[in-house]
Order: structure tokens, then sequence, then C-alpha cells
């Protein structure tokens, strides 16, 4: 491998009160000798919605007298890696990091073994930057905090998905569309997606055994025609009027969970729901959840910018 530069470009946001970055030379980052820090040369990173406003209200998770660089979906090859690490010198991989320790907007930069997988090779490079955050997410909402059956239950799990339904509001967004797919290949027999009228077939096309449009018909409306349609997980990506509304979809006893904001403020008043487990949840950055995401039968996203480094 040719020898590693001194310095090397980078995207920073100098004030975190401030939506703006900078782009600027820094020089190249070290690893830490004995841990599981990597060196890696980033082929591509990709935003998150509103990301330069996380650091506003949230400054205490990036660490330490920081210097942020934003962007830690990640693309690339690894140049210096721990001994006996699974992603040795010269590995393809792809990964989310965390806040805490930086974004991946740079030409070389530092990730923990638990947050990388090895990128499959029927992804491009510049691609699969835009693939962890949303898979990885919903990964979680589905498995771990949703209580559904994952991959590894196998014939078992599918047959009990098959008995559950499950309601995606913004099912043709970033993350929304990966729910659907994992929903599908889980087996849960019964996929609710909540999207826009240009957005319905592929909808349909990613897993949903219904589709509710809203600019036709509010979840108010679809649920007062008929209440057996209740669902036994409501996962919302949108917030708002949207995740209010959903609190009259899900059973007695079921769950509810945002990745936008908190759920119990929206509950509505006069809800009937009984017994719903409910809250909101950030995903963890861990790379083992992304080996689920096979490209040979997944591999649908939609709504990302991607950022060539």
């Amino acid at each position: 491998m040719s020898s590693l530069p001194s310095t090397i470009r980078t995207l920073s946001q100098p004030d975190p009160n401030k939506a703006e970055v900078i782009l600027t030379t820094v020089p190249l980052p070290t690893i830490t000798p004995d841990s599981n820090e990597h060196l890696i040369k980033v082929h591509a990173t990709s935003p998150c919605a509103g990301e330069l406003l996380w650091p506003s209200f949230a400054l205490s998770y990036y660490g330490k007298d920081p210097k942020i660089v934003p962007c830690y979906d990640l693309s690339g090859v690894v140049v210096k890696a721990p001994a006996n690490s699974p992603f040795p010198a010269g590995s393809e991989i792809w990964g989310r990091t965390a806040v805490s320790h930086s974004g991946n907007a740079r030409e070389y930069t530092v990730a923990y073994t638990e947050e990388l997988a090895l990128r499959p090779k029927s992804l491009d490079p510049v691609e699969a930057a835009s693939v962890p955050l949303s898979a990885i997410t919903a990964f979680q909402a589905l498995f771990d905090q949703g209580g559904l059956a994952g991959f590894d239950a196998g014939e078992e799990g599918r047959k009990a998905n098959a008995s559950k339904r499950i309601l995606v509001i913004a099912a043709s967004g970033g993350v929304g569309v990966w729910l659907l797919q994992l929903a599908r290949e889980a087996g849960v027999g019964g996929i609710v997606g909540v999207c826009g009228t240009p957005n319905v077939e592929l909808v349909k096309e990613l897993g949903a055994t219904e589709v509710i449009d809203y600019k036709k018909q509010s979840l108010n409306e679809w649920i007062a025609e008929d209440e057996s349609r209740k669902v036994d997980l409501v996962i919302d990506c949108k917030g708002g009027e949207s995740l209010a509304q959903s609190w009259n979809c899900v059973k007695d006893g079921g769950k509810l969970i945002s990745i936008v904001e908190p759920t119990e403020p929206r509950k509505p008043e006069g809800c009937t729901a009984k017994d719903v487990t409910n809250y909101f949840f950030i995903m963890e950055p861990r790379g083992s959840d992304i080996l689920h995401v096979a490209f040979d039968r997944l591999g649908r996203s939609t709504g990302k910018v991607l950022i060539k480094v």
C-alpha cells in the first residue's frame, strides 16, 4: 500500500450552533495502539437529514473538546488495523460510526471493530455509503425494539412473524424502504405501509401487503372503517400528526416505536389503547446488523445524498 499522507482534507463544523461546514486541512488521524481502532481510507460517506443541527442540542454526545466532522455512514478500505482484527489492512468495509468520536466526511477516518462489516462485493462502494444508518435503524426497530423474530430464528421465527401485523409510517423514505424489505424477508404476515400517491407502487413492490395513501385517506379514517385492521407494531418514521393518529391503530398490548420523536406526548386525548409499549429510540452503530442485509435479495434504497471522497 502506498505511503500515507501527513495531512488530509476534511469537512468540519466549527460552530455547533450553526448548520455550516468548511473544507479544511488537518493532520492524518492516528489510531491508538492496542485498541480496536482502524484507520480507513474513505471511499464515500452520506449525511443524515438535519444532522448539522444535532450539536446545538446534544453537544455532550460529541465528547470532550469536540472537533465536529459530519457524516457518519461510511464505505472505505482499511489501511491500518489492530492485530487479529476481522478487518485487516485491505478489507473493503462499510458501517456507521458513533458521533462520540468522529464523522467520515474526510479522506481518512477512524472506526471501531464493532462499527464495521465487510462490504458485499455486489454493492458499489459509493452506493454502500447510503445504506448503514437506514438499514441498521430498520433492523433494530423490527427485531431489537419491535420484538419480531430475527433471521437467526429460522423457520420457527418466520412462522411466529406470520401472525403479526405491522404499520410503517413514511414507508417510502430512507428507513421505511428497509423496514418493508426486512419485514418481508422475516415472514411478517401483514405489512401496512403509509406513503403518498407517487410511491404506492414502490411500497407494494418492496413488501407492503396493504398501502395507505395519506393524500387520500388519513390513519384515523382508515382505522375507523375497520377496527380489525389494528396492528401489533407501529414504526413511525414521520412524527407529528401521523404519530398521533398511529396511537389509534395499535392493538392493546402492542408496541409503538418512533425514530423521530418521543411517543407519549403525541398520544391523543381520549385514546383508548391499553398497555401499549411506546418509546422513541436512536439506533446503535453495530456493523453486525448490516450483515443481515443480503444484497442478492434486498438492496433498494432511496432518498440519500452521497459524497464521494
